[in-house]
């Protein structure tokens, strides 16, 4: 495939400081007042961790300090919001704004607002400069970021010290090493390498970025079967899964919850994770250790890859005409006390630098720390692609194939290329 899916990113991203938005825009694109609705992603999973008591005094908030503009907000599970909001638009009922997983065919369809058409330079500028890349289609900011994540190797202290293994691996030959050490001492999952269908495009790319691969090449195209792709399935399949290393589950049935949950149970040796799983395992007494994903041998213990990075992102849209009230509710959400707050609650990263830094902000804790410092050289998915959610799924129900004990590598991964290019056609 070599569609080109990076855009030039735009010369104002840089990390700076947030200032109000007082002054920008027009109020010719709608009148004060009225009611603005967002549709937003549900992050609890259950009735005393819902997202709703985080929009409630939000919105509540922002009501107070904005007489005359009200807010109601729409929660929907992960598994649906992309689908009812692209209903919605289709339609010709689009909310005003929409927090989910991706952007970009919105963009594409030129249905949103820029984020120069909202926010004043120095807004933009307060992005970590990673997710503003991502969230950048030509050169304008469309997608928002709001709260991401980083992907580390995390590692059970514990099962570490029983197997005799000293220190974290590095290299892959030293990660084989380990978790055959921990099969010997009747660790259930050595490594967990969850490539089942819920997240295995995570995984995948973690395993690629550390072979000098990944989902595209230097000039910005899908490279899915690239040689460099191809060499890192052969070395996981015939390293790790064939001789028993990934547990008694294939891996393309072992989805990353499944996976998170093992891991909690002291299962699992090792496995990628981001920050609420550390949050989940401290709490549970479980002591974890994380480093960057080691590399292969052909590359070095010397080369730093990308980790991956994820971001959700905010959209606002431009049906209903209300570009300044929108402009208004956002400068309030992304205060940094607004954002840390939510971030907190879900133990993510807050996408503004102010947010990690500032009192107001509250600062991250040390276990956060070090994701930040690793999303900031992150490489996120190529959201900015309009076709990324079809190729996403494409990758996600089928990588697995590529460790299954009679798979050719190669032939997976080059008929993943050709799914995933049959379906990025149809946007």
């Amino acid at each position: 495939m070599r569609r080109r899916i990076f855009g030039t990113s735009a010369t104002a991203v840089v990390l700076g400081l947030l200032i109000p938005l007082s002054g920008c825009g027009s109020s010719a694109d709608g009148a004060d007042g009225g009611t603005l609705r967002l549709v937003a992603a549900e992050y609890g999973d259950a009735p005393a961790t819902s997202s709703k008591a985080f929009w409630d005094k939000v919105t509540a908030d922002f009501a107070a300090a904005n007489p005359g503009i009200k807010v109601e907000v729409k929660l929907l599970p992960w598994a649906d919001i992309d689908r009812q909001v692209s209903a919605m638009v289709k339609t010709g009922k689009a909310p005003d704004m929409a927090l989910m997983g991706s952007y970009s065919d919105f963009a594409a369809q030129d249905r949103l607002y820029s984020a120069d058409e909202l926010l004043p330079v120095a807004a933009e500028a307060n992005f970590l400069q990673p997710l503003a890349e991502a969230g950048t289609v030509g050169t304008r900011l469309y997608g928002l970021p709001f709260v991401a994540s980083s992907r580390l190797l995390f590692y059970n202290e514990a099962l570490f010290t029983k197997a005799g293994i000293a220190q974290p691996p590095r290299t892959w030959s030293q990660l084989k090493a380990a978790a055959k050490a921990l099969k010997d001492k009747g660790v259930k999952f050595p490594y967990a390498l969850p490539l089942g269908p819920e997240e295995a495009h995570a995984e995948a790319l973690i395993w690629e970025l550390s072979n000098g691969g990944g989902y595209a090449d230097s000039s910005g195209s899908y490279s899915l079967a690239s040689e460099a792709n191809v060499e890192t399935w052969r070395w996981v399949k015939d390293s790790l899964v064939a001789p028993g290393l990934t547990g008694p589950i294939p891996p393309s049935q072992l989805n990353r919850a499944d996976a998170f949950a093992a891991f909690l149970r002291g299962e699992v040796g090792m496995l990628n994770g981001y920050p609420s799983l550390a949050h989940e395992a401290a709490a549970k007494g479980i002591g974890v250790g994380t480093v960057s994903m080691p590399v292969s041998d052909t590359l070095g213990a010397d080369v730093s890859p990308p980790v991956v990075g994820v971001a959700d992102w905010m959209m606002a849209f431009r049906q209903n005409g209300k570009r300044v009230e929108i402009g208004k509710f956002l400068d309030f959400v992304y205060q940094d006390k607004n954002l840390s707050d939510f971030a907190d609650r879900y133990h993510l990263l807050p996408s503004t630098v102010s947010a990690a830094r500032t009192p107001a902000g509250g600062g991250l804790d040390k276990n956060d720390e070090q994701f930040l410092a690793a999303l900031r050289g992150a490489q996120l998915y190529p959201v900015n692609d309009p076709s990324w959610m079809a190729v996403s799924d494409t990758i996600k129900r089928n990588i697995g194939r590529a460790v299954e004990p009679n798979a050719d590598p190669k032939a997976v991964l080059q008929d993943i290329a050709v799914k995933a290019d049959q379906a990025g056609q149809g946007n």
